[in-house]
């Protein structure tokens, strides 16, 4: 009985100490630009200053097509571009201009979306949407190497 306890108290230990603990946004203590995007909450914070300065509702990837979690940065930045792409659970899709896409890591990138008014929700195929006046607001003013942290 006694060697039973030991084994499971060295488990809750190993796990309550050693797995990485979830953050959330108001956890976040930064003094530079960073935008954080809240999948469970399907909501972008931009950050600066250490305080939240704009904030947005979002449409994050489908559940076969996610939304990757991590850190990254912002690596391109373009004004206005076609994307077309699909999966097999969703099918192909192509929509002209694009705008204010701001790419985070491989194909995965912030952009407005004129073609669905479903924020709030996830609706894409990995990106991260956003209403247009905010993907404006957010291209002007993220630089090139500003951190998002998606979770």
């Amino acid at each position: 009985m006694v060697k039973r306890f030991y084994i499971i108290f060295i488990l809750f230990i190993t796990v309550f100490f050693l797995l990485p603990s979830k953050t959330f946004s108001s956890e976040i203590i930064t003094d530079r630009k960073l935008i954080t995007v809240d999948l469970g909450k399907q909501m972008l914070f931009a950050w600066e200053g250490g305080r939240i300065i704009h904030q947005t509702r979002v449409s994050s990837g489908l559940t076969r097509t996610p939304t990757v979690k991590g850190s990254f940065s912002i690596r391109l930045k373009i004004p206005s571009q076609t994307m077309r792409g699909g999966s097999k659970y969703y099918g192909r899709y192509e929509y002209k201009n694009v705008p204010n896409v701001m790419y985070f890591y491989r194909d995965y990138a912030i952009h407005g979306a004129y073609w669905h008014n479903s924020f709030g929700r996830p609706k894409s195929h990995g990106c991260v949407n956003v209403p247009l006046d905010s993907a404006k607001w957010l291209f002007d003013w993220a630089e090139y190497g500003t951190r998002v942290e998606v979770f």
